[in-house]
């Protein structure tokens, strides 16, 4: 049976398209698609696909073309403003005969709105820092102690691509707070904000430790698999530049807390600190991360257990070699872009 994988917002993750078409060893093909024919994305898949944007009345109609036309058999979204999207048409294009491996509304919602994550967090007994969204109440937790600088300031919703700040003073939190509205409003952010954009800017404790990422991995009926760590050694505009695998029972136990409680589809990319000895968790991203690779190639092979769960086998223990110990660095690679 042939395994037909659509990507959906490829971008720039050249890394999964060539993990699934090695795993899939010939036996079907990956197409990517996307509202850009230069998405470096594109140029690994089998076939490259434009379509509109995700925010386009016709996109969720374009998918399903796609789907019935090529036979697809999974559908996997790349980007975190199209998980709303996706999750809330998922039984429609299901309808399709293709598996939208993808979690449900709930999930998405809490994953996607900061505070969502911060009150289900703290909800479920882990770890998270102070959150606010406004600068009075921010001010009135410095002044009660209950926050200190430095501090954090970053979108509510969806990923950060419009940047953080650290501002180290009251002066620099009231600029850093007007600058990010600002950004906001011009940003591909400003649509997934628009609902409330008075309390769209989070405002969070700065954690000063050591960060890791994590990849929790559920089978598709939200079944806990297991917790893949990876200490980072090196961040690069935001992203995860070097990182070191590592296996500790206390991220295990986070891992599979976080899996009881979310149920969550497939991998989530999870960001956590240790600070004062204590785990924090930070963000929760029901996708692939721009980290995934580092684990890849520290021996868990998600790409080969996607496609043995889409062929409904269950035994897939010998995709999971994971060692700790193994240092991992990204770099560049030039591609060409076909003009036609």
């Amino acid at each position: 049976m042939a395994i037909n994988i659509l990507f959906t917002c490829a971008g720039r993750r050249n890394y999964l398209i060539n993990y699934f078409k090695e795993a899939l060893n010939n036996q079907g093909r990956i197409v990517a698609a996307d509202m850009s024919l230069s998405a470096p994305a594109m140029v690994d898949a089998d076939l490259a696909i434009i379509v509109p944007s995700i925010y386009d009345d016709h996109y969720i109609d374009a998918l399903k073309n796609i789907i019935i036309e090529h036979q697809i058999t999974a559908v996997i979204s790349l980007n975190d403003l199209e998980l709303p999207i996706l999750s809330k048409y998922k039984s429609e294009i299901e309808k399709t005969g293709a598996k939208v491996i993808i979690s449900n509304e709930r999930v998405i919602d809490i994953a996607f709105d900061k505070i969502e994550t911060f009150n289900f967090l703290k909800d479920i007994g882990l770890k998270t820092p102070q959150t606010y969204t406004t600068l009075e109440d921010t001010r009135l937790a410095i002044k009660n102690g209950a926050l200190e600088f430095p501090l954090v300031v970053k979108p509510r919703w969806g990923s950060a691509s419009i940047g953080i700040d650290f501002p180290e003073t009251d002066e620099e939190l009231d600029l850093a707070f007007k600058l990010q509205q600002i950004k906001l409003k011009k940003s591909i952010l400003n649509t997934a904000s628009s609902h409330d954009f008075d309390n769209a800017i989070l405002i969070q404790q700065k954690m000063d430790g050591k960060e890791y990422g994590m990849d929790i991995v559920n089978d598709f009926e939200g079944n806990y698999y297991g917790t893949f760590v990876r200490e980072k050694v090196n961040m690069r505009s935001g992203e995860t530049d070097k990182a070191m695998s590592i296996i500790d029972k206390r991220f295990d136990a986070v891992g599979a807390t976080l899996s009881k409680h979310l149920k969550h589809v497939g991998s989530l990319d999870c960001d956590v600190f240790i600070a004062n000895n204590e785990l924090y968790v930070l963000e929760l991203n029901p996708r692939f991360g721009g980290g995934y690779p580092f684990s890849h190639e520290a021996g868990i092979n998600t790409a080969a257990i996607y496609i043995e769960w889409l062929k409904g086998n269950t035994s897939v223990d010998e995709f999971n070699q994971y060692v700790a110990g193994k240092l991992f660095s990204k770099c560049d690679r030039m591609l060409e872009i076909k003009s036609s």
